[in-house]
């Protein structure tokens, strides 16, 4: 619910998107604020660490979770493990060099900077 992020959206945010029934605001600086329904993405304690700074785009799969695009190329996805919430599979593909990220109903595709699709 967006109670408990409301004191972090009154200043600084620079866009927003949304899914199904979740929202997720980049600040400026690069942090990330979610809200909304916690099990597609609402919720994003689970990365909470690495969308402190250094998040440049954000991206919502249609339904079901988000991916944040970090200086550097590195992808960071929470929300829905059957949506694309989860890159755990790809994790070590997704750390650097990803210059463009796509999204369908419930998955991400990463083009990285050597031409290759993640």
């Amino acid at each position: 619910d967006v109670g408990a992020a409301a004191r972090q959206l009154t200043s600084g945010v620079t866009k927003i998107i949304a899914n199904r029934t979740a929202f997720a605001a980049l600040k400026v600086g690069g942090s990330v604020v979610t809200w909304g329904n916690p099990v597609i993405g609402g919720d994003s304690q689970a990365v909470a660490r690495q969308l402190r700074s250094g998040v440049v785009s954000l991206h919502g799969s249609y339904d079901m979770a988000f991916a944040a695009v970090k200086e550097g190329g590195a992808v960071v996805t929470w929300g829905d493990p059957h949506g694309g919430g989860d890159s755990s599979a790809v994790a070590q593909q997704l750390q650097s060099g990803v210059v463009k990220l796509h999204s369908n109903w419930g998955a991400f595709a990463a083009l990285k900077n050597d031409g290759s699709v993640v």
